[in-house]
């Protein structure tokens, strides 16, 4: 009598948990399973980067140095280096696809020092005397660069640049130190040769300077480090007394800008 009361007390339990599993199974309120996501660990799946580059502007300082070679041929001075700094303030407008458009206005001052050798119209060998050339250019300089940045890692990025640029050579006197004798001294005078110092701007040469640029640097958040190299296109001299006359100015640069 005792285990068939078991047995109804058994199957009772049964069919109430039968039940609460059925209601469970009808409940519209109850919580849905989560299905795991097979494409999270997938190594082929491409995660695209949301793109940071869009319209709008940016302003820079810039300070850095700069060296300018002036390349003549058949004129009355010398080849000659200038070293000097370069400083200034650029304005960037971005373009999608990171691309972007640079110009603004540097200035630039320079200073070289080159001798200058003449035969002797004195001394009966050939013997030679000689000038010093102690030059001080002031120049302006106003660039058009398209750029091209490449994101690296975080805020570090790579970018490269090309464009024209106007160079305004606003003075660039010669101190020159001659060390002639007398006879000397008036034959390069007779020759339209300067002997003291004067203005190369004022009668010798061109003040527009028309360069082509190429460079590059890096970038990380505010901070650029960049160098570059510009090439003369035209030619500087400005009265030619025999046609082959020819001077051209290239300029190299490395420089630090901040962004506001």
């Amino acid at each position: 009598m005792g285990s068939l009361r078991n047995k109804r007390i058994g199957l009772i339990a049964l069919l109430a948990c039968l039940c609460t599993v059925f209601v469970r199974a009808d409940d519209p309120n109850k919580p849905a399973y989560q299905i795991a996501d097979n494409t999270f660990f997938d190594p082929t799946k491409k995660v695209e980067k949301e793109e940071s580059y869009q319209f709008g502007m940016e302003y820079r300082i810039e300070v850095g140095y700069a060296q300018h070679q002036q390349r003549t041929h058949s004129l009355s001075f010398p080849e000659m280096y200038l070293h000097g700094v370069r400083a200034g303030a650029s304005f960037t407008f971005l373009l999608p696809m990171h691309f972007s458009l640079q110009t603004g206005v540097y200035y630039t001052l320079l200073y070289g020092k080159r001798e200058q050798h003449w035969r002797s119209m004195d001394a009966p060998s050939l013997q030679t005397e000689y000038i010093t050339h102690r030059v001080l250019a002031h120049n302006l300089t106003i660039p058009v660069r398209v750029y091209y940045t490449i994101p690296l890692w975080k805020k570090l990025n790579l970018f490269f640049y090309t464009g024209p640029q106007l160079h305004i050579g606003m003075a660039q006197t010669d101190y020159i130190q001659n060390h002639l004798s007398p006879g000397t001294k008036t034959w390069l005078e007779g020759q339209g040769i300067p002997t003291d110092t004067y203005d190369r701007m004022a009668d010798e040469l061109v003040r527009a300077n028309i360069q082509w640029g190429v460079g590059g640097g890096l970038e990380w958040d505010r901070y650029r480090l960049q160098s570059g190299y510009d090439f003369g296109l035209n030619n500087l001299v400005k009265h030619k007394q025999i046609p082959t006359q020819y001077m051209s100015e290239w300029g190299w640069f490395v420089s630090f800008c901040y962004k506001f």
